[in-house]
């Protein structure tokens, strides 16, 4: 597969990211306001609440089975990786150029949440039907990869609405300014907090002067164990896990029962199942999802082109972080998950992994910067740039780990 072939595989789909963007912005105009501050929150609220559980439950119950689980264990871990080493260079990048408190959850976000699903979806079955593909006969290659690919955007969305959703609530609850503020919904779709509002206040105040002390009443220093153990306590006493759980959470744990129990999955799954039409209706809500952020993203992009308090030096952390020292990182990680028998000798299966690391970040981050109210603007400026590049980056890693492979 020649490079000119590979550039056209990967920059098509990035290009039809970047276009429903474009036409986002161009519904948010002030002369169309079909997208404006007040349409928004209303879209966000069915991508959150419909759009979103639909997908990650249909993609879910239809790939996930005991036999997956068993063959591919590695993904889920290798996609943690991601998100855990993601969120290390982000707190690295956020001391180096000291991002201002309310755009540090959205550094997080965008360093270790990658576009874990579409991307893959479009990129893998394009490589696969190549005359000239490394991967084998064109069929076998597109079937084993659309499993591969809707299990990684399953997976990866469970970790970004747990994982990266806790993190940039609670950076948005932090930020100064934002205390009051701060709600996933506009006003009364999602009102109540993470930290119920009678332990806000005192919570602050414990912050204000140190989340615990250093010593106790009889002089004795506190170890770092004692400390984190204590911090652990707190939160977890002070934690309202109905918020923990997003609607996209709960949607995954149903995908799960519906693909794991067989007696379930012969209802709902397959052809000639006689409750096929709810999967297919939760499958057809959930394509909506995707053009639906994409739209979000160009229309809080209009007031980003405007002001943006992101700086240069922010956005090139970012683009390196993805466009670079992940996918570095990441050909060590499934290199040495090889050599030690934790992932077969499948190419396909390995190209996904190492292209898991070199992806840009999740449109899902511009759906909760905007439910958050946090960095909406900066959070499209940071996609823009990201995206325009890795029409360039994934070309070129991709690339490299087909001659890795091979």
């Amino acid at each position: 597969m020649g490079f000119l072939d590979l550039f056209v595989v990967a920059v098509v789909p990035v290009l039809k990211v970047l276009l429903i963007t474009l036409v986002g912005l161009f519904l948010a105009l002030d002369r169309i306001d079909l997208l404006g501050s007040t349409a928004r929150p209303y879209l966000n609220n069915l991508i959150f609440y419909v759009f979103s559980p639909a997908l990650v439950s249909s993609q879910l119950a239809g790939t996930i089975t005991l036999q997956s689980l068993a063959t591919l264990w590695f993904m889920p871990v290798n996609i943690l990786l991601t998100f855990i080493i993601g969120s290390a260079l982000a707190w690295i990048l956020i001391k180096i150029t000291r991002t201002p408190p309310h755009l540090q959850g959205l550094v997080i976000g965008c360093c270790s949440a990658g576009n874990l699903g579409n991307l893959l979806l479009i990129i893998v079955p394009a490589v696969c039907s190549e005359s000239n593909s490394p991967f084998g006969d064109s069929t076998v290659c597109a079937s084993y990869g659309m499993a591969y690919a809707s299990l990684s955007m399953a997976v990866g969305a469970i970790y970004i609405w747990t994982y990266v959703f806790i993190i940039m609530r609670i950076y948005a609850d932090n930020s100064a300014g934002n205390i009051e503020n701060v709600s996933i919904a506009d006003s009364e779709s999602y009102t109540e907090a993470l930290l119920p509002s009678s332990e806000k206040s005192s919570c602050h105040d414990h912050s204000a002067h140190g989340e615990l002390p250093e010593t106790v009443s009889d002089g004795k220093k506190l170890t770092f164990m004692e400390r984190t153990f204590g911090r652990f306590k707190k939160f977890a006493a002070n934690t309202n896990l109905k918020k923990v759980f997003a609607p996209a959470t709960i949607a995954a744990i149903c995908g799960f029962i519906i693909g794991i129990v067989s007696p379930i999955r012969k209802l709902m799954i397959g052809d000639r199942a006689p409750l096929r039409v709810l999967e297919s209706s939760a499958s057809l809500l959930g394509q909506a999802s995707i053009p639906c952020m994409a739209l979000i993203m160009g229309s809080n992009l209009l007031k980003g082109l405007k002001r943006s308090e992101v700086s240069v030096s922010v956005i090139a952390g970012i683009v390196a972080v993805r466009n670079f020292f992940l996918p570095l990182i990441g050909i060590g990680i499934v290199k040495a998950a090889h050599h030690f028998g934790l992932v077969g000798s499948d190419s396909l299966y390995q190209f996904i992994l190492l292209l898991q690391y070199a992806l840009p970040p999740a449109m899902a981050i511009g759906v909760m910067a905007q439910l958050f109210k946090a960095g909406q603007s900066e959070c499209s400026v940071i996609m823009l740039w990201c995206y325009v590049l890795a029409a360039f980056s994934l070309t070129l890693w991709s690339t490299f780990f087909m001659w890795l492979l091979g």
